[in-house]
């Protein structure tokens, strides 16, 4: 399977302080991916090393074979990287269908791309919420509305940091729904969360990182074949 994304020995700093030392890891085609770890150990800074957001000082990033680690954030986007970030970051003041079409591009030349059919079929509680504003909406609903914005850019990958955090028992049930049916339909998908049991299901491969490094890296029945892994490393 052709490597995607390739991450190689990134390190990145904010000022003097070092977070990430020599991050490593790869995302294929059609395959969904994880990033695990306590809060503070580098996750979020890998996903911003990974979208221009935050400039790596050493190391390389390849996405669909180009290294990328050293292009502008607005590149990396148009290249078919897209992100569900944390706290969502929709647009208030315009409604669902307005921050559903601003991000409308087929980034991946899709037969069949996202459109505004396809989201709301997805999720139809954005089709009966269409016309309010984004301030109108359910912390639910606007993690559905960010992760269909990201979807209408038709994205190589989804990138979801994350994705359920603070969600209503039911909600987050919904968004792993939706994220099984992504993978079902090839999309290509790196998830940070914390709830292990639902990754081990959802995802091919997981790497999980520790103050800024990779501890350990491995397939999903290497996982669920040792949870004292979960609780040396992802447990609160």
């Amino acid at each position: 399977m052709t490597a995607l994304l390739e991450v190689d020995q990134v390190e990145t700093a904010y000022g003097s302080s070092q977070v990430l030392f020599g991050i490593t890891f790869d995302i294929r085609e059609g395959e969904v991916a994880t990033l695990l770890g306590r809060n503070g150990m580098g996750k979020t800074t890998t996903v911003r090393s990974l979208l221009g957001l935050t400039r790596a000082r050493g190391g390389t990033v390849r996405f669909r074979g180009e290294r990328i680690e050293a292009l502008s954030v607005d590149r990396i986007a148009r290249m078919g990287l897209a992100v569900v970030p944390e706290g969502r970051q929709i647009f208030p003041n315009l409604s669902v269908q307005e921050n559903l079409l601003a991000f409308s591009a087929n980034r991946n030349a899709s037969g069949e791309p996202w459109t505004l059919e396809r989201v709301y079929h997805l999720f139809p509680r954005l089709a009966e919420r269409s016309r309010n504003m984004g301030n109108q909406l359910s912390g639910g609903e606007q993690q559905m509305l960010a992760i269909g914005r990201a979807l209408m850019t038709n994205p190589h990958l989804l990138i979801l940091d994350e994705a359920t955090e603070g969600l209503a028992p039911l909600v987050r049930e919904e968004i792993w729904r939706c994220l099984a049916l992504l993978r079902q339909h090839g999309q290509a998908i790196l998830v940070i969360d914390k709830y292990v049991q639902r990754l081990i299901q959802l995802a091919d491969r997981h790497t999980i990182i520790e103050r800024g490094r990779v501890v350990w890296h491995g397939t999903s029945g290497q996982l669920k074949a040792d949870p004292g892994l979960w609780d040396r490393y992802v447990g609160v």
